[in-house]
């Protein structure tokens, strides 16, 4: 038998390759970052044959790094940046413009148009979400409405529309495989999470023609396998996740009201609602979490923008570090943020106030600041984010909160679980592998190949490195001061 999994973890500024055992453990990573691109203020772009690239890279380099062969590998699992959008052509594999990705505002007046016209309420009933540039159904009607020809070649069945899993997986099978999962078309803003189809007068309304979408799975199946040539066998891709939704089963948030923040590029909080939509009446997402064996579980889900990045900002813009983990320390040479607040609304505020036109803003700054002072804000932000969508979470669900499971590349940083435990009053769990996102997509490609039998086995690998419980100090004040700042950086960019 097969002894190792891979997930292929394709995020919004690296691609991963992770090989898992059967207890669920890293073996090893392979890890390259690509090029991001800014051609206007707002717009955020990928090459996708870079991503293909890069990705392809990883695979490689972890089966040379680790020493197996492709031969040993049960199956492949891919989580993925959601809503970033590729359209390329089906008889060239070409795509005709750059991926848009997650970030891109490009399409923000276009979302307020389609407000004014009435459409809010029905794109919400139909498909959880909130009308926003985030969501991939306005960035294929910009690259349709913008690219020569685009819409009539689309009309003709010429061109493929995917999400960066359905983009890969197009391309591991040699364009034989055009499909996504339920929670990747989810976030597109033309999938009815209640019907499980695309839904026609969505694509009415946008204008896409349905003949390039792709085939909608569920997450965990055999969707086809590797053309041999690529890492020297054929192997059975089986797993295709969204990356908070693969967080979410990797946290094994398998019970209703469980909750999961994974600290990446952004913050995502997610909590499973079981079988039932909850419609919320605080601007959070209704979404699939996922389907795994004929059933379809859902969550509600508060989207930050700007979580992790706001380190990488003040790494890369700043140079306050030299290495993202290095602001923990630096946070630690103050008590406190000495009347600083940091909002990085770079690219507008995500949940709860879903505000296209909000932007970052740096205040309380006097003399006295000191780099510190900025870095403990900046941890503070990602704190003080998640503590909105919380609080939210509990008024749509009505379920009061006593945990929340964390992972992601910030959830290392014991200084931002500390402040995260108490600014929301909850107990923080952080598990031994906080890789969860791409361990989610090994479950589930584990599961769909037999390699693990059972939901049941693969919680009982998981397991509990560190917790933290709210100190006791008054945070009142904190989060007093927060909502102002968040108010001053609304709508600065109508």
């Amino acid at each position: 038998m097969s002894e190792y999994i891979i997930t292929v973890d394709a995020g919004t500024t690296s691609e991963r390759a992770i090989i898992f055992n059967r207890k669920g453990e890293i073996v090893n990573i392979s890890q390259k970052e690509f090029e991001q691109f800014y051609p206007q203020p707002g717009w955020v772009e990928h090459s996708p044959l870079e991503i293909w690239e890069t990705q392809k890279f990883t695979i490689n380099d972890v089966l040379e790094k680790q020493g197996i062969s492709a031969a040993q590998i049960a199956a492949i699992g891919i989580t993925n940046q959601r809503e970033t959008t590729l359209v390329w052509d089906r008889a060239t594999g070409k795509t005709i413009y750059k991926a848009i990705v997650w970030q891109d505002r490009r399409t923000a007046d276009y979302c307020e148009e389609l407000k004014a016209l009435g459409h809010e309420q029905s794109i919400q009933d139909k498909t959880g979400l909130l009308i926003d540039a985030y969501f991939s159904a306005s960035k294929i009607r910009w690259i349709l409405d913008n690219v020569e020809g685009a819409q009539e070649r689309a009309e003709q069945g010429e061109l493929a529309f995917g999400t960066v899993d359905t983009w890969l997986l197009w391309k591991l099978t040699g364009g034989k495989v055009h499909a996504t999962d339920v929670s990747n078309a989810s976030r597109t803003m033309l999938y009815n999470i209640h019907t499980l189809q695309w839904d026609d007068e969505l694509l009415k309304l946008f204008d896409i023609p349905k003949g390039i979408l792709p085939q909608v799975k569920s997450s965990s199946q055999i969707y086809g396998h590797t053309e041999k040539e690529l890492f020297g066998a054929s192997i059975p891709i089986a797993g295709i996740a969204g990356d908070q939704q693969s967080a979410l089963f990797g946290q094994m948030c398998t019970e209703p009201g469980m909750v999961k923040n994974t600290y990446g590029t952004g913050c995502f909080l997610m909590m499973n609602t079981g079988g039932k939509v909850i419609k919320s009446r605080h601007k959070l997402l209704s979404t699939i979490a996922w389907k795994v064996g004929g059933e379809v579980s859902y969550a509600l889900e508060g989207s930050i923008f700007v979580g992790g990045a706001i380190v990488q900002f003040l790494r890369d813009n700043l140079d306050f570090v030299d290495n993202a983990p290095d602001v923990e320390a630096l946070a630690k040479t103050v008590d406190d943020n000495g009347g600083v607040y940091f909002v990085p609304g770079f690219v507008g505020l995500g949940a709860p106030h879903w505000d296209q036109y909000g932007t970052g803003l740096m205040i309380g700054l006097t003399r006295g600041t000191q780099k510190g002072h900025i870095a403990r804000a900046a941890l503070e932000a990602m704190a003080l984010q998640s503590m909105e969508v919380i609080d939210t979470m509990a008024l749509d669900a009505g379920i009061d909160q006593k945990e929340l499971r964390v992972d992601g590349g910030a959830s290392a940083n014991n200084l931002l679980m500390q402040i995260q435990s108490d600014v929301t009053g909850l107990k923080i769990v952080r598990p031994e592998i906080v890789e969860t996102t791409a361990q989610g997509a090994a479950f589930l490609a584990g599961l769909a190949v037999g390699y693990w039998n059972s939901k049941e086995e693969i919680q009982s690998l998981w397991a509990v490195d560190k917790t933290f419980d709210p100190s006791g100090v008054n945070v009142s004040e904190i989060k007093k001061r927060w909502s102002e700042a968040v108010q001053r950086a609304k709508s600065w960019n109508l």
